[in-house]
C-alpha cells in the first residue's frame, strides 16, 4: 500500500503505508518528537504525519532516499550552525536512511518549537487580555 495512494488518517497509518525498512526509522523519529513534546497531539496534516503543540509544531514524512523533517523556516535558520551534515530547504532538514536518527538534533529542535509556540500562545492570550481590558 502506498502511501500517496490512500487517504490516511493516523501517524500508524503512514508509518505502516512506507516500505518495512523504513518503519523502524519513522518510529524512532515519532518516538523522538513525542517525548520532546509530550502534550503534542499527533494529527495527519497534509497526508504527512505531524504533531500539534499550540498549532502546527512539526510535519515529518519518508522519501525514497531520506526522511524529512519539516519544522519551519526560522528553525533551520537558527539550527542551520547544527545542520551542516544535512541537506537543507527553506522549510526542509533532510536526514539520510543510512545514517543513525540525530535523535539529541530531532530532541533539541522540537523543544525551540515547543518554546516557540508556547511564547506565541502567550502573546496571543495577553493581547486578548488587553482588548478585554480596553471596553
Amino acid at each position: 500500500m502506498k502511501a500517496d495512494k490512500i487517504r490516511l488518517t493516523t501517524i500508524d497509518e503512514y508509518i505502516d503505508a512506507q516500505p518495512n525498512e523504513i518503519r523502524p526509522v519513522l518510529r524512532k523519529l515519532r518516538d523522538a518528537i513525542k517525548k520532546a513534546a509530550p502534550e503534542s497531539e499527533e494529527v495527519i496534516s497534509y497526508q504527512m504525519p505531524a504533531f500539534k503543540f499550540y498549532g502546527m509544531l512539526v510535519w515529518f514524512g519518508a522519501s525514497k532516499n531520506h526522511y524529512g523533517l519539516y519544522p519551519y523556516s526560522k528553525t533551520i535558520e537558527i539550527f542551520k550552525d547544527k545542520l551542516t551534515s544535512y541537506e537543507l530547504s527553506k522549510g526542509t532538514i533532510r536526514f539520510p536512511y543510512n545514517k543513525p536518527v540525530p535523535v539529541k538534533l530531532i530532541t533539541e529542535i522540537i523543544k525551540f518549537r515547543v518554546k516557540e509556540n508556547e511564547e506565541k500562545e502567550e502573546l496571543k492570550r495577553l493581547s486578548k487580555k488587553k482588548k478585554t481590558f480596553k471596553k
